[in-house]
């Protein structure tokens, strides 16, 4: 995995979550590190979200899923969440297979009506 956190706090727009790159497959040594760059971004920057860029995953499998499940519940602990950017497919049927909901970034609300869409009114139609 190609993760270096730069010495001292980072800088963070405040606008802007922080956003945890994940590449490649991650093991098991690296989650207690990344669980602390989570912990300490939240803290530090007093944001409520940490976006995690998870494309970069490759296949996921329950190692996937144990990485995400440690990556909420740590920023649950320090008064955040997570924010899953652009998951596979795949991965999104794994979590619900598995019970676990995240936020997922660009996902329209669900009562949001699709883009292109428009709604045809016929003249002599009451207002609703």
């Amino acid at each position: 995995m190609s993760y270096a956190r730069p010495p001292g706090l980072p800088i963070v727009d405040a606008m802007t979550p922080a956003v945890l790159v994940l590449a490649g497959p991650v093991t098991r040594d690296e989650v207690p590190e990344l669980c602390e760059a989570v912990r300490a971004w939240l803290e530090a920057t007093g944001a409520g979200v940490v976006v995690c860029d998870v494309g970069g995953l490759g296949p996921p499998g329950l190692g996937t899923v144990d990485l995400l499940a440690r990556l909420q519940l740590a920023a649950r602990r320090a008064g955040g969440r997570i924010r899953l950017r652009d998951p596979d497919p795949a991965l999104h049927a794994l979590l619900d297979l598995v019970g676990l909901r995240f936020e997922v970034e660009r996902e329209p609300e669900q009562r949001e009506p699709a883009l292109r869409v428009e709604e045809a009114v016929e003249p002599g139609d009451p207002a609703v």
